[in-house]
């Protein structure tokens, strides 16, 4: 179901946004940098109970995030330290925003840490394919581009509606869903590499 997969369909947009950064002579690491600043500003707003600054942020966010591969793609800078950053960087923002929501009260905090080990794991078992030699493998239910899209949809639908249900703001429940369709991405990424494992 994953959202990467559309990357494709959105070609146009990611070339325009890698022209600017080009004129503005932005390099992939700079775009890296820049959307880790804006992850951790975001979990911040958000611990601070700002819905509508952790959404800004998590959007810019997003698009940085987006562009700095185009743009080493472009101008032929892909390469082993960019990729390590852009990974890292990645989880750090996953962690950041993630820990600012339930820090905000917007879920508890064993909710925060069910949905962070899901979201973690799942990307750590489609690094560590690549690791035992079978690739890297981004399959499964929940990717990092669908939990961007399902947090920015919630943050709008809590600014425009608020309220609770059953007892947690929707920003909430969209840890829940963090938490059970990471650990089920874990889980169905573990048994793709499993067995292709020799």
């Amino acid at each position: 179901m994953t959202l990467d997969s559309y990357r494709p369909h959105v070609a146009g947009v990611l070339d325009l946004l890698v022209r600017i950064a080009i004129r503005l002579r932005l390099t992939p690491n700079q775009l890296s940098t820049l959307s880790f600043v804006l992850a951790l500003a975001g979990g911040l707003l958000y611990a601070a109970g700002s819905i509508a600054g952790g959404l800004v942020c998590v959007a810019a966010n997003a698009v940085f995030d987006a562009v700095d591969g185009a743009l080493a793609r472009a101008t032929g800078r892909q390469g082993p330290r960019g990729d390590f950053l852009d990974h890292a960087i990645d989880r750090y923002a996953d962690i950041f925003i993630i820990t600012g929501i339930f820090a905000g009260g917007f879920a508890s905090w064993q909710i925060g840490v069910f949905a962070l080990t899901g979201v973690l794991m799942a990307s750590y078992l489609g690094t560590q394919a690549q690791a035992v030699g079978v690739g890297r493998y981004y399959g499964g239910v929940l990717g990092r581009a669908d939990r961007l899209v399902l947090l920015m949809a919630a943050s709008l639908l809590d600014l425009a509606f608020g309220g609770t249900v059953g007892g947690m703001r929707l920003l909430g429940w969209t840890l829940v869903l963090f938490g059970l369709l990471g650990h089920f991405t874990a889980l169905q990424r573990f048994v793709w590499v499993w067995r292709r494992v020799g």
